[in-house]
């Protein structure tokens, strides 16, 4: 404890402290900003412990000076201490022999400059004391003595877990009313700013029903305090939103409105029982006594304006919806999976959905009547883990909590369904469940008070079993059965819901139901009964629609229709008439069946007839098994929905398949074959596959079929299999996929979408699969009998995507318009071994990738670089393609052992040295500086043989090496690289084995030792160049570094934030750190493999150290930061089993990729150009702002060639400019930029398929004839306009296409002429559509005009005709 002089000199300079403060925003910034500065004061209540005695009186008010008036009085009095505090410790003073406290004093100046320092009174309070009077105080320092005062509590005070918090809820008010007397009459407001009280970390977590009375009893003496003392208390803070560190008791008390995991590194996030009562009492302001009465006049919100649509005629066989695969089954990967960025209209409806059964529980609860779910769950191993729905989520006692969730993530509508047998517990209105009728109803009042829209399915699979039991669906007397339970519903809800489906996903209740029979009720008969079901289905559904139109609509204006479910159809072979049929014909059994009765004639979709038809009288039956529609029924039935809803969770392949004509089936019927693509995705569900383009081409599929209604998407997610999934990134990825596809669906197409619903809300009750498959939102542990609801990610993810309604572009991804810096260096790069072939040509030695390439199943498709693209006799050729791209730079490596054929300067391969020679003088009689490698890989195989980099000679080889081609070579070469990516030569060659030399036996130490030496073989040939040839040749000297950009894949956890750094460290950090910083490695590294070292029982770190000497040798060998960077990962925190000593298990981090990243031609590669800027960044802020050249930067494409490549345009366009943005915007010292690569060429351990070049190499013919692709001339553009000039200031110079010239090669396949969104362009034109195409985001219009002069300049069709075709392929 702190001595009294100390603390009242704290508490002098708190206050003046603050009073500055107040007085500089008073000053300088209230006049604009019009906000409020005050302080809050903690205070218990004093309460006399003898109420009659004069002396325990004054001693509580002594206490409640001490406590409060120490702060309150200078500011709200008069500037100084209170009368009875200065006058307390005078006393105490005299008759002590000592000074036992030392209160400071104020000036008049500092008085009137304290005084009427706050706009309003905070204050904090948690309990109240008993104080008495005592007689004979001590002279020790300390609150109690000087005050004369001692603290009692009553006993029957319950008590807190907190020993210093007593439950005294009328303190709280007694404290208002005596601040409002003391301190702030009517001029001045209280806000409470702290009020809550603590709990223990034991027993149940979330129903902190001491909490919720705490809450209930102090709030109400505050609501007291406001109607009965007339006290202006303007504002009331609840401790604590979550549980938090409390001091010196760390976590073991629990302040919380929300339960936190500390052990989940997540830190999840769950309601109490007092989240849900506090946010009651905020919803209602306060205890409104009980209304009588439901509202009667329901607040206003946005619904659909019902409208007739239009009459169709019958569907065509195939439908006109065929130009749906005409249309989309061409588009190339990049088309179909390019991210789109925008917003949905303001009137787009938002929500999520439930059903009753899944949810609700109280299966038989005030009541209830039995459903065929219920009957159906209760036999044992009809579902797996025997589950049922009896509690459920428990949603019939929980209205608060879940109204709690849906008003956290802002929906605009909650879809959920009505239990038949909860509101008539025999199907029939003559049972009808008040209790039943209530717990909707007060359901329907909360969603309503908080402005979100009922959607309200009447029948949701759950029939009641009474119903059942005279047949179900199969019964004509369900039409009137389900029509006089809609009508109640109508009648009894209709006045607050305007938004109703009659059935959800008929075609289950008819098929999974009455055909296959794994659904209640059970009926195996899949010929004729899922035909007979649906008759019976379409039938009520419409007979309700016409009750609701004749009855109800004038006055509650509301709209009604079905909801089918529909997977979307792409046909196995999109240029195969018959399978395009196939896929046209699956959708019309599955979603037809329904909507074109509905949506169309009345009646079944032709093909359907025709095929149950003909099927029927090929098995010899007397007519067909597909009921007939009279004319007076397709009358009835026509028209029968105001807008078209659907739930759609994945896609098909389909194919036309002749199946057997028994026995008779539904399925069968539709002469089709279905599966999926093993590549797609998986789920909890096998056969709910992510594929999100499906959607789109579904929505334009229901828009030709259907004449584009008003279109709802009622269902739509995914299911993961785990009991936990907070932290569920899968389920993020298939919304952030599936809405992006609706939005090109809206924007791009043209599709009347009008709203989406997320399934589901939470976790719950998933049919035949029980609670293994978790869909939900929010995470319910069902093994808790609270049923506590947590917000997973995911819920996170989907309340921004509510927010921003839609995916706006992020303001960091706009493009940005400018120009590098003068003198700028585009450079291109290649690797001896990947391009040069003659691999024994002219005496040349054999390298480590020779010896590799020759080894069985090492290299994709047994390729090899003996020939590779025979650039060693090709060098007009490369100078040439190098010329036509405008590059000042040109980045290639020398082949060690074609210069030294067994690595060591014994024998110099002088043909091996003049090839060089001669490239380097072609390349500067071009005008093309050389960038030169040293080493890139391809180690000479005798070196290898005595250990390779493992051998700590190799740093004097090496030298030796670099010396001779300095020697040789300087005087032409300023630009020189001694190694390309260490990391690759470590960690894959000796620690993998997935490059040469192949060395995967040593995973724990090899890399290390490797590392160690390529770093100090750097270090001497830097040291080499710098003090013998640096003066004489005047180059600049580095390495090359690679390395991937990490995002933590939670970026709310840090656990995640500390492997994304991790991931960096281990990766650029590893060789980095050391030459840029400080001579050793980074403190991550060291620290992770010496703990895991020692854990293994060695005796030292894994990782070798440097000596001191070394350090300083390698410190600062850097005349700039080679950089080759490629892509980005989602980097997370992965525990590796103890023992395991490898490079991985070190590093301890796994990683994904987003699905929305557009792929390449390379597993490893995804297109993420925000990771190139953040890196470029990372760089400078760590390794203190080195000029940075960037040496490798590209993209593969693989399978099927295309010379117009317009996804390597894209990822040059996009990548060069987050360049741009990083030296513009960030001030990084980016002085050159070198794509890779100049052709196509042998890409390592993947062989000849991956193709990263802008020249394609054709290694089919044995001439290897290079040809350019598009974004060989595009590339030369951003060279040639030193980045991307503004099209708002009008045509640019540099985008003037140059003279034409008669081309010398007439062979065909050269690209000059290409496919871009369906036109045919030069690639000229290619490259000006593909550049105004990106940029349309950010410049519109203008950049559209720009496009149309420019192509009218270039094309040489009409430029009308072009941009028409352009537009609508948008």
């Amino acid at each position: 404890m702190c001595s009294s002089a100390f603390c009242s000199q704290v508490a002098h300079t708190i206050l003046k402290a603050h009073a500055k403060v107040w007085h500089l925003y008073n000053d300088k910034y209230r006049s604009q900003q019009l906000g409020k500065v005050g302080l809050v004061l903690n205070s218990d209540w004093a309460e006399p412990k003898t109420p009659t005695s004069s002396e325990d009186v004054r001693a509580s008010e002594r206490y409640l000076q001490f406590m409060l008036g120490w702060f309150a009085h200078p500011i709200f009095v008069n500037g100084d201490y209170p009368d009875i505090l200065k006058a307390q410790i005078q006393e105490v003073n005299l008759q002590c022999s000592t000074r036992v406290a030392e209160l400071p004093q104020f000036t008049e100046e500092e008085k009137s400059w304290v005084r009427g320092t706050a706009d309003f009174f905070g204050l904090s309070h948690y309990t109240s004391r008993l104080v008495s009077a005592v007689t004979n105080g001590t002279c020790t320092p300390g609150y109690e003595s000087i005050g004369n005062f001692s603290l009692h509590v009553d006993p029957s005070w319950p008590q807190a877990a907190s020993s210093w918090i007593h439950v005294v809820p009328w303190g709280l008010r007694r404290l208002l009313k005596f601040v409002s007397q003391e301190y702030t009459g009517t001029k001045i407001p209280i806000y409470v700013a702290g009020n809550g009280v603590p709990t223990e970390d034991v027993g149940d977590a979330v129903n902190d029903t001491l909490r919720v009375e705490y809450f209930r009893r102090y709030i109400n003496e505050a609501l007291k305090a406001v109607k009965l003392d007339a006290v202006d208390v303007r504002s009331y803070i609840a401790r604590s939103l979550v549980d938090g560190f409390e001091g010196p008791v760390g976590y073991s008390l629990k302040f919380g409105l929300h339960h936190v995991s500390f052990e989940d590194s997540n830190r999840p996030r769950t309601p109490k029982a007092s989240a849900y009562f506090y946010s009651s009492v905020i919803e209602k302001n306060g205890f409104p006594p009980k209304a009588l009465n439901r509202l009667s006049t329901p607040v206003v919100f946005d619904r659909p304006m019902p409208s007739k649509l239009p009459n169709l005629p019958a569907s065509e066989v195939p439908s006109k919806a065929k130009v749906v695969w005409q249309k989309f089954s061409s588009q190339s990967d990049f088309e179909r999976d390019m991210y789109f960025y925008g917003t949905f209209p303001e009137d787009f409806t938002w929500g999520v959905s439930s059903s009753a059964y899944q949810v609700e529980g109280g299966w038989d609860a005030d009541g209830k009547g039995p459903s065929i779910w219920d009957v159906f769950t209760h036999v044992p191993g009809n579902i797996k883990n025997n589950d049922n729905g009896d509690v459920a989520c428990d949603s019939y006692n929980k209205v608060e909590e879940d109204i709690y969730l849906l008003r956290a993530l802002g929906v605009k509508n909650y879809r959920f369904s009505l239990s038949w047998p909860r509101i008539f517990p025999t199907g029939r209105n003559n049972s009808i469940n008040s209790h039943g009728v209530d717990y909707y109803n007060r359901l329907i009042d909360g969603l309503v008070a908080n402005n979100i829209t009922p959607i309200v399915t009447l029948h949701h699979w759950d029939l009641p079993q009474a119903l059942q039991d005279i047949g179900g669906w199969e019964s004509n007397a369900l039409i009137d059965l389900f029509d006089s339970f809609a009508d109640f519903c109508f009648q009894t809800f209709g006045d607050r819901v305007k938004f109703w489906i009659t059935f959800n996903e008929p075609q289950v209740i008819a098929w999974v139901g009455y055909g296959l029979g794994i659904f209640p009720p059970n009926v195996k008969d899949p010929g004729s009964a899922p035909y007979k079901v649906a008759h019976i289905l379409l039938k009520a559904h419409a007979k309700v629609y016409h009750t609701y139109d004749d009855k109800y609509r004038a006055s509650q204006g509301g709209i009604i229709a079905l909801c089918p479910n529909i997977d979307w159809a792409e046909p196995k072979t999109p240029s195969d008439a018959r399978d395009i049929e196939a896929a046209d014909r699956y959708l019309q059994f599955v979603v037809g069946w329904f909507a074109h009765p509905i949506f169309k004639n009345g009646d079944y979709p032709e093909v359907m007839k025709w095929k149950v038809g003909n099927r029927s009288e090929l098995q010899d039956l007397p007519s067909s098994r597909l009921p007939v529609f009279t004319a007076e029924e397709r009358e009835y039935i026509r028209g029968t929905a105001d807008v078209f809803c659907f739930n759609t969770y994945s896609s098909k392949i389909v194919t036309h398949s002749t199946t057997r004509l028994k026995p008779f089936s539904y399925e069968y019927d539709q002469e089709v074959l279905t599966k999926v693509d093993s590549s797609w995705p998986s789920s909890a569900v096998s056969d709910h596959r992510a594929v999100a383009w499906g959607l789109r081409r579904l929505l334009n599929w229901i828009k030709e079929e259907y004449g584009n209604p008003p279109i709802y998407i009622i269902e739509n997610g995914v299911g993961i299999k785990t009991k936990s999934d907070v932290d569920d990134n899968a389920r993020i990825f298939y919304y952030k996929t599936y809405i992006d596809e609706a939005l090109k669906a809206y924007k791009l197409d043209g599709v009347n979408l009008k709203g989406y619903n997320a399934w589901s809300l939470m976790d719950d009750f998933e049919w035949l699969e029980g609670y293994d498959p978790r869909f939900g939102l929010h995470q319910v542990d069902f093994d808790n009998p609270n049923r506590p609801r947590t917000p997973k990610r995911s819920a996170v993810y989907y309340a921004e995507i509510i927010r921003s309604n839609g995916i706006p572009l992020p303001k960091e991804d706009e493009f940005l318009y400018g120009e590098f810096p003068e003198n700028f260096r585009w450079s291109v790069a290649t690797a001896a071994y990947q391009i040069e072939g003659g691999w024994r040509a002219d005496g040349k030695g054999l390298s480590i990738w020779d010896k590799y390439a020759h080894t069985p199943l090492r290299i994709g498709n047994d390729d090899t670089g003996d020939v590779a693209c025979d650039s060693y006799h090709r060098i007009e050729e490369d100078v040439e393609m190098l010329k036509n791209l405008k590059v000042s730079h040109y980045r290639f490596s020398i082949s060690w052992p074609r210069v030294l054929p067994d690595g060591t300067t014994r024998y110099i391969n002088e043909k091996g040295l003049n090839y060089y020679e001669r490239l380097i003088d072609a390349l500067l009689a071009a005008n093309i500086e050389p960038q030169v490698t040293l080493y890139h890989w391809d180690l000479p195989q005798a070196l290898q043989d005595v250990g390779g980099w493992e051998n700590d000679t190799i740093v004097q080889r090496f030298k030796e090496y670099a010396e001779l081609i300095f020697q040789r070579l300087g005087d032409k070469v300023k630009f020189w690289i001694t190694l390309n990516e260490p990391y690759n030569t470590a960690y894959l060659g000796y620690g993998v084995g997935t490059a040469a030399p192949g060395v995967s036996t040593r995973p724990g130490r090899a890399p290390y030792v490797v590392g160690h030496n390529l770093i100090k073989a750097h270090a001497e040939v830097w040291h080499l160049y710098n003090e013998t040839y640096r003066a004489k040749q005047g180059g600049l000297i580095s390495i090359t570094i690679n390395s991937d950009w990490a995002e933590p894949r939670n970026p709310h956890s840090q656990e995640d934030i500390d492997a994304a750094r991790r991931f960096l460290q281990f990766f650029l950090g590893w060789f980095a750190h050391p030459i840029f910083k400080n001579g050793d490695y980074n403190e991550v590294m060291k620290r992770r493999i010496r703990e895991r070292s020692l854990a293994q029982g060695l005796s030292q770190s894994r990782l070798p150290e440097f000596t001191e000497s070394e350090k300083q040798r390698i410190k600062g060998t850097y005349d700039y930061f080679g950089l080759n960077h490629y892509t980005t990962v989602l980097a997370y925190n992965f525990n590796f089993p103890k023992g395991v000593q490898s490079y991985d298990s070190d590093r301890g981090v796994a990683s994904v990729t987003d699905r929305s990243w557009l792929d390449s031609g390379s597993a490893w590669l995804k297109v993420t150009p925000f990771g190139f800027r953040k890196i470029l960044r990372w760089i400078k802020e760590e390794y203190n702002n080195p000029p940075i050249y960037v040496t490798e930067n590209g993209i593969s494409e693989r399978g099927d060639f295309n010379f117009n490549d317009t996804r390597r345009m894209h990822y040059y366009r996009t990548y060069v400019n987050e360049a741009l943005k990083a030296v513009v915007l960030d001030g990084v010292d980016l002085r050159g930029y070198t794509a890779w690569t100049l052709m196509d060429n042998l890409e390592w351990a993947a062989g000849l398929a991956e193709k990263f070049g802008f020249y394609h190499v054709n290694f089919t013919a044995p001439d290897l004839p290079r040809r350019p692709k598009a974004s060989a001339r595009y590339y030369s553009q951003i060279i040639t306009c030193n980045g991307f000039p503004d099209p708002a200031t009008g045509p640019h110079p540099c985008l003037e296409p140059e003279p034409e010239v008669t081309p010398t090669d007439t062979a065909p396949g050269a690209a000059d002429s290409v496919h871009f969104l369906g036109l045919d362009l030069t690639s000229q034109s290619a490259e000006t559509a593909l550049y105004v195409l990106f940029a349309l985001s950010g410049v519109g219009a203008l950049a559209l005009a720009l496009f149309a002069y420019k192509y009218g300049k270039l094309s040489k069709r009409s430029h009308k005709q072009a941009n028409m075709e352009l537009t609508s392929k948008l």
